[in-house]
């Protein structure tokens, strides 16, 4: 098995057909058709089932190609740090949770080290996603908020995986929604009061346990729910259906924040909110700054 036969079988995998992917690849469709022979006879299974119009992905075969892409990707950021060193611009990358302080933070430090070329990367995304991007230095940090519930369950994880997690500040539980929402004059709501009208909550994908849930009170079951994965979607779903959120009362300046009340939520669950690094990984120069916006977070 080799490396190029790993980039073959995603290239057909993304295509659904020989032909286009061995045109993408700059290779005879016999040569790629060949080459992925070989490697289901050496692996003994089926990857790709032909049909009349192309191929089809086997349930064997997706499997395989998950930890083909998690191979090639590591092995292209090694080529990338050693081989092609001399021409490699500079590079920094952060997975987070959903939220703005981080966003702004990233903001700052690229402006901090705006060279003439550079390769940065923000990657907003699930909870597991951020965990996996540090776990496999996709990501040299990762921004992650911990709620009383999964506390424990989480420091499991870290260790597992080899993370440190460093606390960053405290938040109580608040509850967002549009300002001229029917409860919005309340001074405090609770999620009884709240009970006929949608929350909206992050989807967490193929970590779809409470465990994983970004918002505090994960356990609690929403009447209505709506799982969303960006915040601006979750914002226009809140403004157009009367719906609600539970957040830590950190909007900023972000989209459609004008439009938003925020107001004390009376279930209290405490968020920790902090970032995670690779255990023994050297924080770059530029990492150090990041870190430093985010502790200067009030």
């Amino acid at each position: 098995m080799t490396i190029l036969q790993l980039k073959y079988v995603i290239a057909i995998d993304e295509e659904c057909s020989m032909r286009k992917a061995a045109d993408r690849l700059y290779v005879s469709q016999p040569g790629l058709s060949s080459a992925v022979r070989d490697l289901e006879n050496e692996l003994g299974i089926q990857i790709f089932e032909r049909v009349h119009n192309g191929v089809v992905t086997t349930s064997a075969g997706a499997s395989f190609i998950a930890y083909a892409r998690h191979a090639v990707e590591q092995f292209e950021i090694i080529e990338n740090k050693y081989l092609d060193a001399g021409n490699e611009k500079p590079s920094f990358s952060v997975s987070m949770q959903h939220y703005t302080f981080a966003v702004n933070a990233f903001i700052e430090t690229v402006r901090e080290y705006d060279y003439e070329q550079y390769q940065y990367s923000i990657r907003e995304t699930q909870t597991g996603e951020v965990i996996e991007d540090v776990k496999n230095l996709k990501s040299e940090i990762g921004v992650i908020a911990l709620s009383d519930f999964n506390k424990n369950t989480f420091k499991k994880i870290f260790v597992d995986a080899s993370l440190e997690f460093h606390e960053l500040f405290t938040r109580n539980s608040y509850v967002y929604l549009k300002k001229d929402h029917p409860l919005a004059k309340k001074r405090e709501i609770s999620l009884e009061d709240l009970k006929d009208y949608p929350c909206m909550v992050f989807d967490q994908g193929d970590y779809n346990s409470f465990y994983y849930r970004e918002e505090a009170l994960a356990t609690y079951d929403y009447k209505k729910a709506i799982y969303t994965n960006e915040r601006a979607t979750s914002v226009e779903l809140m403004l157009g259906l009367n719906g609600y959120a539970v957040g830590a009362a950190m909007l900023g300046d972000s989209l459609n924040a004008s439009d938003i009340k925020v107001i004390k939520l009376k279930e209290q669950e405490i968020l920790t909110f902090g970032y995670i690094t690779r255990k023994g990984s050297e924080i770059s120069e530029m990492g150090k700054l990041f870190i430093k916006k985010l502790k200067a977070v009030k």
